[in-house]
């Protein structure tokens, strides 16, 4: 299996050959043209001005190219251009040679330049290309030809005398691109390294945290959740995100894993108390041990305990069906504030055996929102029969209905006891009862809360608690319709 560090490298590796391929072939082709096509303008100019010169010396002077003085001259034009200079007469003749290098010199006179090239020069004004002149020059060299012209002014007629001939061997011709070449090549290989060096370095260092991170998850599934990504608090980049994100979906599994066990821890405890007290009388009437006048007694205390094992059950099967990736919460157009004076109205006696008033403060017209009506309704009976059992006697329970935005808040109050602050964070939690109604309230199951929270984020809405100088208020909010 390919790792991801290799086929990062191996694609960078891979576009940065492709891009020095590009850059270096149009380099190479450009640079080649230009220093070509530079050497040939400047052999085109030699040939010409030497056979300019040529023709005025020959009009002047009555020796003509056999002169020591044009000879020198012309020399030194040859050595000066790096080019074999070659002047022949009309019929191919060469009378006079100046070579540099290899390429002949004097053993050039007296040879003959083929017929193919003087009939160009006489046709088309000029020759231009490679040849070794029927095997006169060495190698294979690039030549420019050009005819001598000299014009009579008494006659008004123009006439050749001969052909002056520019040859420069492709070495030299080559020489500065193969430089410039060589420069781009090692220039190239050079920044390959560096490019080789740094990619290694990054991809290395992108896939540090993805190791860790699929080590971290086998010791998840092997129940070690302590397990975190380290070395990436500092990175400000997707792989610090990321890291930063599995860590955080790590300390949630790793509480998911504790509420697992507390659940278990209190489901047991619940159960196994009713289940402790109902045995306990029961085989107390069995061997006697409670006397006659008693079991009344004792058989409402069975039945209470029996009631309250089967409040825990329905609550556990209604909280198995909210978590259940089934369940789809419906979503209809219903008034939030009928299905609260409804609940209201239902809780009537338990508002009554309490002593208690109730205030309320909701709007004149309906309020719609979307949602599903049964789960609210739940929702609001939890709500509003927990703050009857924890308000003081004599005191008034606050409903409220307000609507900001597109948002309906839903505020439940009641005045009671002052929930610590440490205990605010934990009221939403599975079988958590605050220390002061332990006691009391032996009809609850610690599970109200859990499923009011898990309904409202089944929903995707929120609900918050605050609790200061013995007023509670649980706010949740729906979606206006």
């Amino acid at each position: 299996m390919k790792s991801y560090y290799r086929r990062q490298f191996a694609l960078m590796a891979a576009v940065l050959l492709a891009a020095f391929l590009l850059l270096g072939g149009t380099f190479a082709g450009m640079s080649y043209q230009y220093v070509v096509q530079d050497k040939k303008e400047s052999m085109e100019r030699n040939a010409d001005y030497i056979a300019s010169f040529t023709a005025s010396y020959l009009s002047s002077i009555g020796t003509g190219i056999q002169d020591s003085a044009y000879q020198l001259y012309v020399s030194s034009l040859s050595n000066i251009s790096g080019s074999t200079v070659i002047l022949a007469q009309n019929n191919g003749e060469i009378a006079f040679a100046s070579s540099v290098g290899a390429s002949g010199g004097n053993s050039l006179f007296g040879g003959s330049i083929p017929a193919g090239v003087m009939d160009k020069v006489a046709r088309e004004g000029r020759y231009g290309g490679l040849s070794s002149l029927g095997g006169l020059l060495s190698d294979q060299c690039y030549v420019v030809a050009v005819p001598i012209l000299q014009s009579y002014f008494i006659t008004g007629r123009t006439l050749q005398r001969g052909v002056v001939l520019v040859a420069s061997e492709t070495a030299s011709l080559t020489r500065i691109w193969k430089d410039f070449a060589s420069i781009f090549i090692l220039s190239a290989i050079l920044v390959f390294l560096v490019v080789a060096l740094v990619s290694s370095v990054t991809a290395k260092r992108q896939t540090k945290p993805l190791k860790d991170m699929a080590d971290a998850a086998r010791k998840f599934g092997k129940g070690e959740f302590d397990a975190r990504v380290t070395g990436c608090e500092n990175r400000k980049d997707e792989v610090g995100e990321l890291a930063e994100a599995f860590n955080a979906m790590a300390d949630s599994l790793a509480k998911s894993e504790a509420q697992r066990s507390e659940f278990i821890a209190n489901v047991s405890h619940e159960l196994k108390t009713p289940m402790t007290t109902i045995a306990g009388f029961a085989d107390g009437i069995l061997d006697g041990t409670i006397p006659p006048e008693k079991e009344a007694e004792a058989l409402k205390t069975i039945s209470s305990e029996t009631r309250r094992l089967s409040r825990l059950v329905r609550r556990m099967l209604d909280l198995s069906r909210l978590q259940s990736s089934e369940n789809v919460t419906a979503q209809e157009r219903f008034d939030v504030s009928e299905v609260l004076i409804r609940v209201l109205v239902s809780l009537e006696g338990k508002i009554n055996g309490r002593g208690l008033d109730v205030e309320t403060d909701l709007p004149d017209e309906a309020v719609m929102v979307w949602g599903d009506p049964d789960a609210i309704t739940q929702v609001c009976y939890n709500l509003l029969d927990n703050a009857i059992k924890f308000a003081l006697p004599g005191t008034a329970l606050g409903l409220r209905i307000q609507v900001k935005g597109e948002k309906a808040y839903i505020s439940i109050r009641d005045h009671g006891e002052t929930i610590p602050p440490d205990e605010l964070d934990q009221i939403f939690d599975r079988f958590h009862k605050a220390d002061h109604s332990r006691s009391e309230d032996r009809e609850g199951v610690g599970l109200g809360l859990y499923i009011v929270k898990t309904i409202i984020n089944n929903h995707k809405e929120n609900i918050t608690v605050t609790s200061e100088d013995g007023v509670t208020e649980f706010t949740f909010t729906l979606t206006i319709a």
